[in-house]
């Protein structure tokens, strides 16, 4: 028997086992033990198409109960993985047609804002893109051939490109370059013809390459990164904490940018930067009160692929209170952007015990 007959046989033996799993489940719960094992991955393939954290679990749901429903339609023609996929891009698409606007950062709204001015009103009409816990992203060793890594594919740069192609063309991208599939089968799920799927694929990664500038430096798992990316973040803990706006600067690249979700403001250059900072963050009373030296404290964590920190504010009783969560991208030896979302429900989400 030859590799490719017995390969062929042993997908089908598979495919035949995952047929009668799905016929054989008798309630949701022992249906919901056998696509457990997939969750992972398919919280990460939908956040990539819609860019909400929220919404990526929410269409996962809606996963689960369209697949128990169908279940009698399920002909293992294709693995059950393939089939989870269709079921979640489907609803995925389904929810970006009742949406109908694609989630943005600041930096792709509008121009910079002058540091010394007020702070503008969050428009509430706009759909911010949410940050990503890097506990979803599933963990198979990826192909070098892979055109961006499962790490990189959920960094905020990648994604802010991402969310501005067509969501077909999107999932296009994110099946063919980030997962890897034949073209053939992206046809298949998508119900098109290969030619279809190739003609998207070449003006989507046309789109890309105005938007997206190369692979970013996507971080290492927590303890893979190396001493002196350590010491850079240690640091970055230090100056927040400390209110230390000159120190700030000094780990940042001359075209760094600084975003804080909702707000629409942002702001460009660590000059700009250093500026909003003194008057705002960092500054003595002001919008956030009392003694600003202590007034934050930050607590490591893993998002989009990045270094993420937990933000907690200090409250007038002492008490230090979830405030947002910190995004920092990096470049080299220096930090290129720094993202703080606003939103007091991130730090629990992201953090690992208590502050």
């Amino acid at each position: 028997m030859d590799d490719t007959h017995g390969q062929d046989l042993m997908a089908a033996s598979a495919e035949a086992a995952a047929r009668r799993a799905v016929a054989q489940a008798a309630d949701t719960a022992a249906f919901g033990q056998l696509i457990e094992p997939y969750r992972r991955e398919l919280q990460a393939h939908c956040y990539r198409i819609l860019g909400s954290l929220h919404e990526a679990e929410d269409q996962v749901q809606e996963t689960l109960l369209r697949a128990w429903r169908r279940r009698d339609t399920y002909a293992g023609r294709s693995t059950l993985r393939a089939w989870l996929y269709k079921i979640a891009t489907n609803a995925c698409l389904d929810a970006l047609d009742r949406r109908r606007t694609r989630r943005w950062l600041p930096p792709q709204r509008g121009p910079a804002a002058d540091p010394l001015a007020l702070l503008p009103p969050s428009p509430a009409e706009t759909p911010w893109l949410e940050p990503f816990p890097d506990d979803w992203l599933p963990d198979p060793a990826a192909s070098p051939e892979t055109r961006y890594s499962q790490r990189e594919s959920v960094t905020l740069a990648f994604l802010a490109a991402l969310q501005g192609l067509p969501p077909r063309q999107r999932v296009v991208v994110i099946l063919s370059d980030v997962l890897e599939w034949p073209t053939r089968e992206v046809a298949d799920l998508l119900e098109v013809t290969p030619g279809t799927v190739s003609s998207a694929l070449h003006r989507a990664r046309a789109t890309l390459a105005g938007a997206y500038h190369g692979r970013q430096q996507a971080m290492p798992a927590p303890r893979q990164a190396d001493e002196a990316t350590r010491r850079l973040l240690a640091r970055y803990v230090q100056v927040w904490e400390a209110a230390d706006v000159a120190g700030l600067v000094a780990l940042m690249k001359e075209e760094a940018v600084l975003a804080m979700p909702p707000a629409a403001a942002w702001y460009a250059g660590r000059e700009a930067v250093a500026a909003f900072m003194q008057s705002t963050v960092f500054a003595e009373g002001g919008l956030f009160g009392g003694q600003a030296r202590g007034r934050w404290r930050l607590r490591p964590c893993a998002a989009n692929g990045e270094a993420g920190f937990g933000v907690y504010h200090r409250a007038p009783d002492g008490a230090y209170r979830p405030f947002g969560l910190s995004v920092v991208s990096l470049e080299g030896e220096r930090i290129a952007g720094i993202t703080i979302f606003i939103d007091p429900e991130l730090p629990g989400r992201f953090v690992v015990g208590d502050l």
